[in-house]
């Protein structure tokens, strides 16, 4: 059993039988023990229901999502949404193949640099201390309603030059955009990730006002599209980019601030050695990436025919590669890669991605964890989960919607 949960549901249509559905709400609370059974018993896993083949062991979701010709971003990352077969407008590097993505790609990583990310921790320590010293004497804290749903819509508010009075409306914003109903697929419309109109208004006083932010960065720098034309990006491309960005953000970082007060409150003695020894943060920040990352999974088209474990994946076919189940393999983490370990030497995981898809923000995903987790220990070492009151959410990223956890009082 995982700690803070109770006995975990297998969900199978029969007892003896895999069955894995990603819209599953109670498989959502504890999906590691389907994934396990998934690694050694069904490898190339196919689910004939919501019809999508499964990648589940580390390698095999590594050669995947390498493999950007075979296994194509172009119609999406989800499942729903390349069942749609919408054409996705430009500017939404996420869901791009070479070349465009390789064009869009060349613009951001020139902004998301991890020497330029790093170089924020002081202005990042500065709004996680202003967030957290207001609760210092409480016998409460929420990760996520007091820290995980502030802090990381500060910073993206701090580099795209979001007025503080407006990043919580943007934060709700965002939120709508990912939810779904319990159980069923998410909605998706074919101008969905074009309106980004909530970030018209900053864009063009931006234009006007030209400063040292993302915003302007990404208006000025010039990069060569896929056609070999230099050009910087077009008004509705930077308004997709800027959405992109805000989305993706806020979400994951959220998610993993409240899977670390999870972990760690349940897990105290390990809690403890981190507050001790602060050497220990950054791969303790490493080990919560790799044991509860906010993406269970993502997708890919398959544009061939393709021979996996025996079998033939048809041209056509949905292919999905399970990341939390590979950062779980013992083949890549032993001896038991289901087991929390701060000290478990963490070089290298899934949580981002791989290939040319990995993830732009991991540098500054990683640096605002680290700081959040440093303050936090900082203030309150201990804390307990309130378990009964926590509630975890039902959108496209997997994570507490609300984390409370109480704190010892003197």
């Amino acid at each position: 059993m995982r700690p803070g949960h109770g006995e975990p549901k297998l969900t199978t249509k029969h007892r003896h039988e895999i069955y894995y559905d990603p819209y599953d709400p109670d498989l959502q609370l504890d999906p590691y023990p389907v994934f396990r059974r998934m690694r050694e018993e069904s490898p190339l896993y196919y689910n004939e229901e919501h019809d999508f083949f499964a990648v589940s062991r580390y390698s095999d979701c590594e050669a995947v999502l390498k493999d950007h010709t075979t296994f194509s971003s172009a119609k999406g990352g989800i499942l729903e949404l390349i069942k749609m077969d919408i054409e996705l407008p430009s500017g939404v590097f996420i869901f791009e193949d070479p070349p465009l993505h390789t064009a869009h790609r060349s613009l951001l990583s020139r902004v998301f640099t991890p020497k330029k990310m790093n170089a924020l921790e002081p202005r990042i320590r500065k709004l996680c201390q202003d967030t957290l010293d207001p609760l210092v004497g409480s016998d409460r804290l929420d990760f996520v309603m007091d820290l995980g749903a502030r802090l990381p819509m500060a910073v993206i508010g701090m580099l795209l030059g979001i007025p503080i009075a407006d990043q919580e409306d943007l934060r709700r914003h965002k939120d709508e955009g990912i939810r779904r109903e319990v159980g069923k697929p998410g909605e998706f419309t074919e101008d969905q990730f074009a309106d980004a109109t909530f970030f018209e208004d900053y864009i063009n006083w931006r234009r006007e006002h030209p400063s040292d932010d993302l915003m302007t960065a990404l208006m000025v720098g010039e990069f060569e599209d896929e056609t070999g034309t230099v050009r910087t990006l077009t008004h509705d491309e930077l308004l997709i980019f800027v959405n992109v960005l805000a989305t993706a953000g806020n979400e994951t970082t959220n998610r993993v601030i409240g899977h670390m007060g999870r972990i760690l409150g349940d897990l105290p003695d390990q809690r403890r050695q981190v507050a001790e020894d602060r050497s220990l943060v950054p791969n303790a920040v490493e080990e919560i990436l790799r044991f509860e990352p906010p993406a269970l999974q993502t997708c890919r088209y398959v544009t061939r025919d393709v021979e996996l474990h025996g079998q033939t994946v048809p041209a056509g076919s949905v292919m999905m590669v399970i990341m939390a189940s590979g950062n779980h393999d013992d083949r890549e983490f032993p001896p038991d890669g289901d087991r929390f370990d701060v000290s478990r030497p963490v070089s290298h995981h899934l949580t981002f991605g791989h290939g040319i898809h990995f993830c732009l923000g991991a540098a500054l995903a990683r640096l605002e964890a680290r700081v959040a987790l440093d303050e936090i220990l900082n203030r309150f070492p201990d804390w307990e989960v309130d378990h009964a009151n926590a509630a975890l959410d039902s959108s496209q990223v997997r994570g507490w919607s609300t984390l409370p956890v109480h704190l010892p009082t003197a």
